[in-house]
């Protein structure tokens, strides 16, 4: 069958009333006029994989990757001023995203540690976060 050829959005709704969709599937390419909710049985475990459950009680980790930008006296002080670091620590981390190409510099749950490199973005260093092994 081949599809009729409408010149305006009126003769396109004037076919529709009379039951031509113009694609010949029945369907008029418009949005339902009702919707079927969805039956869910409470016996059954909709969750596709039940082992990714266990892994909600992991802790997350913010790690820092080192960057050809930023100065290392600045990853330092950032370090100290977001996390509250000693100096020593702060330059050990700054130390181990230099040599090493990363470091973890904090830990927690999903909230703080997106909050932790959310914030670690603000201050123009490359962070992301993952589950801790």
């Amino acid at each position: 069958m081949t599809r009729p050829s409408y010149g305006s959005c009126r003769d396109a709704a004037n076919a529709r009333s009379r039951g031509l969709s113009g694609t010949g599937d029945g369907h008029d390419g418009g949005v339902p006029t009702t919707l079927e909710p969805e039956v869910i049985d409470p016996d059954v475990d909709s969750d596709p994989d039940p082992g990714d459950r266990a892994g909600t009680d992991r802790p997350w980790i913010v790690i820092v990757w080192n960057d050809p930008v930023n100065l290392m006296s600045y990853v330092t002080y950032v370090f100290q001023k977001l996390f509250g670091y000693s100096l020593e620590k702060a330059t050990e981390l700054m130390l181990d995203v230099h040599q090493k190409g990363k470091a973890i510099v904090a830990s927690g749950n999903r909230e703080e540690v997106e909050m932790h490199v959310f914030r670690l973005h603000e201050h123009s260093l490359w962070a992301t976060m993952e589950h801790d092994d």
